[in-house]
């Protein structure tokens, strides 16, 4: 028995302990959720005030549309222009999906080889911290030289962006595995079973976080890429926009940029929820 396998020692922990996973990795999701009509009143009676006094305020004190245009302009030039927008929201979309779809997928394969052979983590280690403490952006223009302004510079920002964020976080859940398990596993004869029928289906919460914050990250690389260089995608209206001093139309392809992270939160923290509920 290998001393990664052995029978651990149980401490005790504190009331407020536990382990970090997708239901609990932060103040916004280790909640009980939303359970009454006067809770769901509240939050919009909130942005109400939020949206409204932001209104009356840059009404007040007259506030110029090209230093920060009233909610009224930018819901205005969401509904006007998004015919124009949608074009380039797909481009960004298919930027996202692809570059994570690659990203993920390394980055699950090598969590997984990194933590099951101990040689391989001392190699790849270095390469992964690189990769995470590069910023990716900085790479594009030279991407740009080599591949053109098509897809194919963004997608591999993306990729690069996301998946050393899956990786790290699904080795820390491949890692936090309970040892007394394993033990348990091996007392009855499994052994390449362990793997899949103990440690992934445990690290499953890690993945799942890690799969959030790569798909976040890669949303952020795609449209800095697209700021960087090339003509279509929601980074490109963004700099279209703020060149030609349309700030309504600017936050307005912010706005979509928003409302794309809380989705892309949402699904996985629901993915999580379905798949690895028994976490909580």
């Amino acid at each position: 028995m290998s001393e990664t396998d052995a029978i651990p020692e149980f401490e005790s922990k504190g009331a407020g302990a536990s382990d970090v996973g997708i239901t609990n990795m932060s103040a916004l999701t280790s909640g009980p959720g939303i359970k009454s009509v006067r809770e769901v009143v509240a939050i919009v009676l909130v942005a109400v005030i939020v949206i409204g006094g932001t209104e009356a305020l840059l009404n007040i004190f007259a506030v110029p549309q090209y230093v920060l245009p009233k909610p009224s302009e930018i819901a205005v030039a969401l509904v006007t222009e998004f015919p124009l927008i949608a074009p380039h929201l797909g481009h960004t979309l298919v930027e996202l999906f692809g570059g994570f779809a690659i990203g993920a997928s390394v980055g699950l394969i090598l969590a997984a080889v990194i933590t099951q052979f101990p040689f391989a983590e001392k190699i790849v280690t270095p390469y992964i911290l690189l990769l995470v403490t590069t910023p990716m952006l900085a790479l594009v223009p030279l991407l740009i030289l080599r591949f053109g302004f098509g897809y194919e510079p963004r997608i591999i920002a993306v990729a690069l962006a996301s998946g050393p964020m899956v990786m790290i976080n699904a080795a820390t859940g491949f890692r936090r595995v309970d040892q007394a398990k394993i033990a348990l596993a091996r007392s009855y004869g499994a052994s390449t079973q362990i793997f899949w029928k103990v440690r992934a289906p445990m690290a499953l919460p890690m993945i799942f976080v890690g799969l959030m914050v790569g798909s976040i990250f890669g949303l952020l690389t795609a449209v800095g890429a697209e700021m960087v260089g090339g003509g279509f995608g929601l980074g490109n209206r963004l700099t279209s926009y703020s060149s030609m001093i349309q700030m309504p139309q600017f936050f307005a392809v912010v706005l979509i940029l928003s409302i794309l992270g809380i989705l892309i939160y949402v699904f996985f923290f629901l993915m999580g929820k379905k798949f690895a509920s028994w976490e909580a």
